[in-house]
C-alpha cells in the first residue's frame, strides 16, 4: 500500500509521547533535506495510556502497553502505511509478539543501533547500554548484540541514577527536565567509561533530546538512537513479514455444515502443535436467505447477504474464500467479479476429483433441488468431460425432505427418517447406472459418509463428499503459499 502514491511512515506516538514528537522532527527533517523528499508520507498517530507514567522496572507489566502499541499499529495500518517506526525501547522487547499480528513491517530499533555501531565505531567491543530495569531483565541488548559486542550496563547506584533521570518529576520523561537530571545522567555514562566501555548505546529513545547537554559531558561517544533509527528506516530495504495464510469462511450456509467444513481442514492439516495449523476467519452468516428458496420458488435473493459476508472476509484478510455450501455456488459468478480475492470453487474441485478417481464412470448428483434447477453442476460436470444423472422426482423430494423436512438433517436429525430417505435416492442412482454418487449439499455427510460403498442389486455405488474435497483443496492452498517448511 502507498499513499497517494508515495511511500507511506507511520510512526507510533505516545510511548512516551515526548520522545515520539522529536522521532517525528527528526523524520521530518531528514526527508525534507534530502533528495527524494517527494518520495515519502507521513502518519503520525499520538494517544498517550495511564501507564506510560510508570517506572519501567523489573516488576513492571507491560500488558497495557502491549495492547496500546498494537491498537495504535492497527490504526497507522488502516490509513495505508508501508512501515511502522516505533519508537519504544519496551515495546522492541514483544516485537515477536506485534510482528505476527499486523501486516505491515516494523522497523527494527535494535536493528538500527546495531548498524550504526558497525559503521561508526566498527573497533568498539565493550559497549555500555543505558536502559530501564525492565529493558535490561529482558535481555534485549544481549539478544541483540551479544555476538559481536559485549553489553555493560551501570553499577547499582549508577542504575538507579539513571531511573531517575528518565523517570522523577524533573526527569528527561516529564519534558521539563533540570541540570540535576542531565547531571543524573552523566553519573551513569561515567561509570560505564571507568569501566572500560569504548561507546554507548541509549535504551530509551528519551535520551535523544538530552544528547546536546549530555554528550559534551561523557568521556566516549554514544548514539543517538532516535537519529539512528530514521536513518536506518530511510536506508535499509524494508520487507512486508510473511502473512501466514487465511481461509476465509462464509458460514451459516449452513451452521452444522461449517463447523464440519472446519473439522476437515484440521484434521487433513499436518500439524504437530497448535500453530501449525491453518488461520481460519469465520463469519458465521445463518441470516444469509435460503439459496434454494430463491432458486425453486422465487424467495430472496441472497447474492447481496453473500457478497456482503465475502467484503468482511476480504477486510479481515482473507487470501481465499470457501463457500461450504454447494447451492450457494450458483451465485459464485455474480459476486467474483466484485471480489480482491479468489472463491474457491467446490464444484470444479469435486469434479476433478471424480475425472481423476473414477474415470469413465457415471455420476450421479444429491443435492437441493435449487442446486439441481441451477444447473451449477451439471455446467461443473460438461467442464470435466462427466456424465452426471440426477434422481426422479419421486427420489429427489425425498432427498429434500432428508435436508429440509422436520426430521431432517437441517432440523439436526442425522438418523431415522432422514438416513432412510437419502439411502433410498442411493439405490435410485445405482439401480439407473450411477457408480459414484456426490454428497452435493453440505449437510448431506452428516449422514452418509464419504467412500462409504453400497450395494444395491448386485451394483456397487461410491460417496464422494464436497466439503471434504473443498477442505483439502484448501490445505493444499495453504502449503503452496506458505511454501516449504
Amino acid at each position: 500500500m502507498t499513499i497517494d502514491g508515495r511511500f507511506g511512515f507511520g510512526v507510533v506516538g505516545g510511548l512516551g509521547a515526548i520522545a515520539g514528537a522529536d522521532l517525528l522532527q527528526r523524520l521530518i527533517r531528514t526527508i525534507e533535506t534530502g533528495p527524494d523528499h517527494e518520495r515519502y508520507a507521513i502518519v503520525f498517530e499520538q494517544q498517550s495510556f495511564p501507564g506510560d507514567t510508570r517506572r519501567a522496572d523489573e516488576r513492571y507489566d507491560p500488558t497495557a502497553r502491549k495492547l496500546h502499541a498494537f491498537s495504535l499499529i492497527r490504526r497507522l495500518e488502516s490509513r495505508g502505511v508501508d512501515a511502522i517506526l516505533l519508537p519504544c525501547f519496551i515495546s522492541h522487547t514483544f516485537l515477536d509478539e506485534l510482528v505476527p499480528n499486523v501486516g505491515t513491517p516494523i522497523v527494527d530499533l535494535m536493528a538500527a543501533l546495531r548498524s550504526a555501531l558497525a559503521a561508526r565505531h566498527p573497533n568498539a567491543r565493550r559497549i555500555g547500554v543505558l536502559t530501564s530495569d525492565y529493558v535490561r531483565s529482558r535481555g534485549a541488548f544481549e539478544q541483540a548484540f551479544a555476538d559481536r559486542w559485549e553489553p555493560v550496563y551501570p553499577a547499582r547506584q549508577a542504575q538507579a541514577s539513571l531511573m531517575d533521570a528518565i523517570y522523577a518529576d524533573d526527569g528527561i520523561r516529564s519534558g521539563r527536565w533540570t541540570p540535576a537530571a542531565v547531571g543524573r545522567l552523566a553519573t551513569a555514562c561515567d561509570d560505564l567509561a571507568s569501566r572500560g566501555c569504548e561507546a554507548i548505546v541509549p535504551g530509551f529513545t528519551e535520551l535523544s533530546l538530552a544528547l546536546p547537554e549530555l554528550a559534551p559531558r561523557v568521556p566516549c561517544p554514544i548514539l543517538d538512537a532516535n537519529q539512528c533509527y530514521v536513518e536506518h528506516a530511510l536506508t535499509e530495504r524494508i520487507r512486508r513479514p510473511r502473512k501466514p495464510f487465511r481461509i476465509g469462511v462464509v458460514g451459516g450456509v449452513g451452521p452444522a455444515a461449517t463447523v464440519d467444513f472446519m473439522g476437515k481442514v484440521v484434521r487433513l492439516t499436518e500439524a504437530r502443535r497448535d500453530q501449525e495449523h491453518i488461520k481460519m476467519v469465520v463469519e458465521q452468516n445463518p441470516q444469509i436467505p435460503d439459496r434454494t428458496e430463491h432458486l425453486v420458488h422465487g424467495g430472496t435473493d441472497p447474492t447481496i447477504a453473500l457478497f456482503a459476508t465475502c467484503r468482511k472476509l476480504e477486510a479481515a484478510e482473507a487470501d481465499l474464500i470457501a463457500i461450504p455450501c454447494n447451492t450457494a455456488h450458483a451465485f459464485v459468478e455474480r459476486i467474483q467479479p466484485h471480489l480482491r480475492i479468489p472463491v474457491l470453487n467446490m464444484l470444479d474441485e469435486t469434479m476433478t476429483q471424480v475425472a481423476d478417481r473414477f474415470p469413465g464412470r457415471t455420476v450421479g448428483l444429491l443435492a437441493t433441488s435449487g442446486t439441481v434447477q441451477s444447473g451449477v453442476y451439471a455446467a461443473a460436470a460438461q467442464r470435466a468431460g462427466i456424465t452426471l444423472i440426477v434422481p426422479d422426482a419421486v427420489h429427489q423430494a425425498r432427498v429434500t425432505q432428508a435436508i429440509y423436512g422436520p426430521a431432517g438433517v437441517k432440523a439436526g436429525y442425522t438418523e431415522g427418517r432422514c438416513r432412510d430417505d437419502l439411502l433410498a435416492a442411493v439405490g435410485h442412482l445405482a439401480i439407473r447406472g450411477a457408480q459414484v454418487a456426490i454428497l452435493g449439499c453440505t449437510e448431506l455427510p452428516l449422514i452418509l459418509q464419504q467412500d462409504e460403498h453400497f450395494v444395491v442389486d448386485g451394483r456397487s455405488i461410491a460417496l464422494l463428499d464436497p466439503t471434504m474435497l473443498l477442505a483439502a483443496a484448501c490445505v493444499r492452498q495453504a502449503r503452496a503459499a506458505q511454501g516449504p517448511g
